[in-house]
């Protein structure tokens, strides 16, 4: 207190003083701006990278198959062969992947290498021809994407922690479900207009943006020690002690059962699901040509992302309270259910509603993929190179999908395929039924 000479009253001063002592002021509640960036930033990184991670993804078919316009022409079987071959390099990189990210600081600029490459060749496409060169370039497009998930999920991880790594990857899963339902109905309204090479393009402009975003990510925020799985949120522990000397495939599965089951598990999801959205497209492009075919693929893929943006926020809120196990056979059930529905009519509209099963199915193995591998792998700091050991061995279904269905459409039809995926995808659920344990800390 001062008087009116503007002098300080030392009694007043020291009253003053014991009275906040007594009463504390509250504090003043600070906002973690470092934490909400590095937030924004990893939410625009899945969004933007959502239509670059895959390359052409199910476009690719149409564009190899269609018999109007610019296209090539193929046969399903052939467009398959193409296909298999990208996903055989891709998976043959997924476990060097992941290896390469938990010993990689630079992550940010995997990312941004990774997302220029596949750019680059999904883009080159219009200009080559010839069976070598079009699996030459998509296989080039397969091996750089490979990096995308254990980079994108150990940024997570280091950033978040193991605590916060559930509901994150939940937002992550969210982000890259509405991106690919931007960017699906972009290329669905410039496709009716232009083609289906409209694509192509559409990738550019989003490689280019997911970058920006890639470099908005604060380097300072990423534990990357955190980031393999090596220390929890309460271990600050030098993680250096630990040998990370990259393993082979089946060292990293041998190591763990459950990992092993799990991997087992996904590819038979994998071998179900990956050729159901491509067969789609291929019988749609016979039916209304390529063109429209691609506008109603898009229009598929919007439905489909659009569920998968609220399954993913559900499972990443709750997983660890439901239980992993019971969600993922949730996931299985819905995808062999698909499979039949498919060949209950191949109308537009009917293919368009079944497809929307995709966003329950797609977006439950999204969201819980990292947190089971995450769970089963915790403390050994070898996160990324066993999410590259699994996502491998459910490569290889994915690439194995599309010939296999390729084979079965050419030899006994569209609804000979969906009912063998459909097979499959039962096996799955009770595979994962009878043999996988239970991977929530509830």
């Amino acid at each position: 207190m001062a008087d009116v000479w503007g002098a300080t009253d030392p009694l007043a001063a020291e009253t003053d003083a014991m009275a906040s002592i007594a009463h504390p002021p509250l504090p003043r509640p600070v906002r973690p701006a470092h934490r909400d960036r590095a937030d924004r930033a990893l939410d625009w990184v899945n969004f933007f990278l959502a239509d670059v991670r895959d390359g052409l993804g199910p476009y690719l078919a149409i564009y190899l198959v269609a018999t109007r316009g610019p296209t090539h022409g193929w046969n399903e079987a052939t467009a398959g062969a193409v296909m298999t071959i990208a996903g055989l390099a891709g998976l043959l990189a997924t476990t060097p992947a992941g290896a390469l990210v938990d010993r990689l600081r630079a992550k940010r600029a995997l990312l941004i290498a990774a997302a220029l490459i596949v750019t680059l060749a999904s883009v080159a496409l219009p200009f080559v021809h010839g069976f070598t060169l079009v699996a030459t370039t998509q296989a080039l497009a397969a091996i750089a994407g490979a990096a995308f998930a254990p980079a994108i999920t150990g940024i997570t991880l280091g950033i978040v922690g193991a605590r916060a790594f559930a509901k994150r990857i939940g937002r992550n899963e969210a982000f890259n479900h509405a991106g690919n339902a931007v960017s699906a109905a972009l290329a669905g309204v410039l496709a009716w207009k232009l083609g289906p090479q409209v694509v192509f393009w559409l990738m550019g402009g989003l490689a280019a943006a997911s970058i920006a975003a890639t470099l908005a990510i604060p380097a300072d925020r990423i534990d990357h020690d955190r980031a393999r799985g090596l220390r929890s949120d309460d271990d600050n522990a030098d993680g250096d002690a630990c040998d990370a000397t990259p393993q082979s495939m089946w060292q990293v599965l041998r190591g763990t059962r459950g990992l092993a089951i799990f991997a087992a598990a996904a590819f038979t999801f994998h071998l179900a699901n990956a050729a159901m959205l491509p067969s789609v497209g291929q019988l749609l492009a016979h039916r209304v040509g390529g063109g429209v075919a691609t506008s109603l693929l898009a229009a598929c893929i919007v439905g489909a992302q659009l569920v998968m943006v609220p399954v993913a926020i559900i499972v990443g809120r709750h997983a660890d309270r439901w239980g992993h196990k019971p969600i993922f056979l949730a996931g299985f059930a819905v995808l062999a259910a698909r499979g039949v529905l498919y060949t209950v009519s191949d109308a537009a509209p009917w293919l368009l509603m079944v497809q929307l099963l995709d966003g329950i199915g797609a977006g439950i193995f999204g969201a819980l993929f990292p947190v089971v591998v995450a769970a089963l792998t915790r403390g050994s700091g070898r996160f990324n190179v066993a999410q590259g050991a699994v996502a491998t061995v459910q490569g290889l279904g994915g690439a194995i999908s599309a010939s296999l269905a390729g084979g079965l459409i050419v030899a006994g039809g569209y609804d000979l395929a969906f009912l063998v995926l459909a097979l499959i995808a039962g096996a799955g659920l009770l595979l994962y039924l009878l043999a996988m344990p239970e991977t929530a800390e509830r």
